[in-house]
């Protein structure tokens, strides 16, 4: 389960608005399955179906979660278009098993839907977001 306070939460989602008709990506960084904080990526792919981190930003963002003392705890994108489960290329790209993957759909731009999955050796396991 990973627990997202529900503003958190919704700067997830207008991160994702902001971003269309690209994919919005990020890390997210917290505590024992609580997200505590954000941190937007650009997406060097500039695709409507991909996303790729820039690199200098990610290692900003983990220099940074480590010396904050949080752990690395999700990746999220999203999919501007289709529903918020992992693609083939999302899966093929999952490099970190012990983390969450989160996807927010705006398939429905007035009901996005945000879900979390654990990927490990190409199984896809679905995992509950509560909000806080």
């Amino acid at each position: 389960m990973l627990y997202i306070d529900i503003d958190l939460k919704k700067e997830l989602i207008e991160h994702s608005k902001d971003e269309f008709p690209n994919e919005a990506c990020g890390i997210l960084a917290g505590r024992n399955c609580g997200v505590k904080k954000i941190y937007k990526m650009k997406n060097s792919d500039k695709s409507a179906t991909s996303f790729f981190m820039d690199p200098q930003e990610q290692l900003k963002a983990m220099k940074e979660i480590r010396a904050s003392g949080l752990d690395f705890i999700a990746i999220y994108h999203s999919h501007p278009e289709t529903e918020a489960y992992p693609s083939a290329h999302d899966v093929e790209l999952a490099y970190y098993p012990d983390v969450s993957y989160i996807i927010i759909s705006l398939k429905d731009k007035d009901n996005p839907d945000v879900r979390s999955y654990k990927i490990k050796d190409g199984n896809i396991a679905g995992e509950e977001v509560k909000t806080v």
